[in-house]
């Protein structure tokens, strides 16, 4: 074999084994490239038992909190305005969790429709403000609840320094 073909041989097995290496990659992740499902779409892309992430806003009136076996459980249905799931969870809530707002569930469908949640992520929408920057931008002066809405998040960084370093 002269010494041309053997480059183009080990070129074109190096461009097949990068082939393969990416369409494998891909393929491993096939099911993560979406990250979550709406309750619309739960029905023909999930099966009974397996693991997927239910997003949409909880309905306003379906929250109903209990306790399981000394531990806190909540019942609350997903919707995204067209169907809705009814999700059961056992555990503590996020602090951001509440009627009419986002929320991305992980879990699984059950035989009856159900959906049963190991883990309730809420989500929040670009107003959203932690409570310790609340409290920083009333403690420094730059913003009082009566005056108005908060600065925006864009302007924290250029806010003036007062005397006492707020």
């Amino acid at each position: 074999m002269k010494r041309k073909h053997r480059r183009l041989a080990i070129l074109l097995a190096a461009g097949l084994g990068l082939g393969s290496a990416a369409a494998l990659t891909l393929f491993a992740f096939r099911d993560n490239l979406v990250f979550f499902v709406t309750p619309s779409d739960l029905a023909t892309r999930a099966r009974a038992g397996e693991t997927v992430r239910l997003g949409g806003l909880v309905a306003a009136g379906s929250v109903a909190h209990a306790t399981i076996d000394g531990q806190p459980a909540v019942r609350f249905r997903v919707t995204d305005g067209r169907s809705s799931v009814n999700v059961s969870y056992i555990g503590v809530l996020p602090d951001l969790f509440r009627e009419g707002q986002g929320v991305v569930t992980l879990g699984s469908l059950t035989p009856d429709g159900s959906f049963v949640a190991s883990e309730v992520l809420a989500k929040h929408d670009e107003t959203y403000m932690p409570k310790e920057v609340v409290e920083a931008l009333k403690k420094s002066g730059h913003w009082q609840p009566g005056n108005g809405p908060p600065p925006p998040a864009a302007s924290w960084n250029n806010l003036p320094v007062t005397k006492n370093g707020g």
